[in-house]
């Protein structure tokens, strides 16, 4: 598992637990509430004591069951991905925490064990992917510079910057073209504005450094557009909205991501390169 998501899973648990001995040592020890933690724990609850243990006189389990640590790992995942697809088609507004537990198939309320509300939710949803792209085109960013030296090319950068994403893509299957759809739908977004910025600004960034170094006459002002033109088209094409699919009469499909990424790179540089006229 990627050091960033492992991370972030890491930090969702432990507001879970602290989340969970709030509700544990608030008196209600029979509440529906407690039985969805103990549920969720793999533990019994000790009513008389109102903690998490395992009750007086329980015996022990007839089958060997899943450590905590792999059901909340299971749960969180769960969660997240259920989320994200909501997410992914209906934007922050069109999507309830109600929504996303009936499609994970839970009680709204086990939510509240994981997130203060839907806000909380779809920040948890955008940062756990978000380590992974960025750690990856950073790399390959970074190695596309030392490779090129003091000659990098406008579509050699492009391909450093998008390759590693449309592999994911690819190779990722339904998860990871679901956070494609989120992203784009994130980037036009007051909610995802600050989140881009902190999550993917470093690594757009190294893009534009480099593509300075490629097109040293140009000027900043043609650069900053130049990205900003591209990034609108990249968005587009996440979102898949089947645009494509409907003008083309079906010979393009707007998930055909391997036909993508072979053609916008090149087609990109050519919309820098035609800036200086």
């Amino acid at each position: 598992m990627n050091c960033a998501h492992s991370h972030a899973m890491r930090q969702m648990e432990s507001q879970l637990k602290s989340r969970a001995n709030c509700v544990l040592n608030s008196g209600v020890k029979d509440s529906p509430q407690s039985e969805l933690l103990a549920e969720e724990f793999g533990l019994a609850i000790s009513l008389d004591e109102g903690k998490l243990g395992v009750k007086s006189g329980d015996t022990a389990p007839k089958r060997l069951r899943r450590s905590k640590a792999e059901q909340r790992a299971e749960s969180l995942e769960q969660i997240l991905d259920a989320a994200e697809y909501l997410f992914s088609k209906n934007g922050f507004y069109g999507v309830t925490l109600r929504d996303v537990a009936l499609r994970v198939g839970i009680h709204t309320t086990l939510l509240h064990y994981y997130f203060d509300d839907k806000h909380h939710l779809f920040e948890a949803v955008f940062k756990r992917r978000a380590g992974v792209t960025c750690d990856r085109r950073m790399a390959a960013l970074e190695q596309y510079e030392k490779e090129a030296g003091d000659h990098p090319t406008v579509e050699g950068a492009l391909h450093a910057f998008l390759d590693p994403d449309f592999d994911l893509y690819i190779e990722g299957g339904e998860p990871w073209v679901n956070y494609a759809a989120f992203c784009a739908r994130v980037s036009h977004s007051h909610e995802g504005a600050a989140m881009m910025a902190a999550n993917f600004d470093p690594v757009v960034l190294k893009l534009i450094g480099i593509l300075k170094r490629a097109l040293p006459d140009y000027s900043d002002e043609d650069i900053f557009w130049g990205y900003h033109f591209i990034t609108g088209a990249l968005m587009n094409t996440l979102a898949r909205t089947g645009r494509i699919d409907r003008l083309s009469g079906g010979i393009c499909r707007s998930d055909d991501f391997p036909a993508v990424r072979e053609r916008i790179a090149k087609f990109m540089a050519a919309g820098f390169l035609a800036l200086k006229g």
